[in-house]
């Protein structure tokens, strides 16, 4: 089973994002735009492991408290087309402390350098004529209040991510 620990986002913030990838789509850039569903942030990715409700368990150990993010801008990197987020001591200190719980129980999760953002495309084609895009963007900022173990699934029209348990508000997102 494929997972990954993530913050999930309110319709309304989603909304919002996807509003971000309707002007982006009109500036010309091109790609695999992240569906609404499956829009989040990820906070590790800990890839195929056979017993989420361990996960889950260590998840419990790290206390959270809701905080809010706040859009910094935009970054064409690689082949990804990203909203960066801004440095929050809160979300910062909570990845840490969740990282740490994984390692001291010996979960495996990619420890690539955690720099906060939001996947908006895939397999990004930048237009030839440079990117138009208005002055101001429809982001916002995002309150979080709950912190998801994700499962990834393929299906027939792309990635499904299913919210199988978590810490916080448990209202559905």
């Amino acid at each position: 089973m494929r997972l990954f620990i993530a913050i999930p986002f309110e319709k309304e913030v989603r909304d919002r994002l996807t509003d971000l990838q309707e002007t982006l789509k009109a500036g010309g850039i091109r790609g695999r735009f992240t569906p609404s569903e499956n829009i989040h942030m990820t906070l590790a990715f800990i890839g195929d492991y056979a017993d989420p409700d361990r996960i889950l368990d260590i998840m419990e150990t790290v206390p959270f408290r809701p905080f809010t993010l706040q859009p910094e801008g935009l970054q064409h990197f690689r082949d990804l087309y990203l909203l960066r987020v801004r440095e929050n001591p809160a979300l910062s200190s909570y990845v840490r402390r969740l990282r740490r719980a994984l390692s001291d129980e010996e979960i495996p999760f990619d420890r690539k350098k955690f720099r906060p953002h939001i996947t908006l495309a895939r397999k990004v084609i930048m237009p030839e004529q440079g990117l138009r895009m208005p002055a101001m963007m429809p982001a916002g900022d995002a309150e979080v209040r709950r912190i998801s173990l994700m499962r990834s699934d393929r299906g027939r029209h792309g990635m499904i991510y299913t919210d199988i348990g978590g810490v916080g508000d448990d209202r559905p997102y």
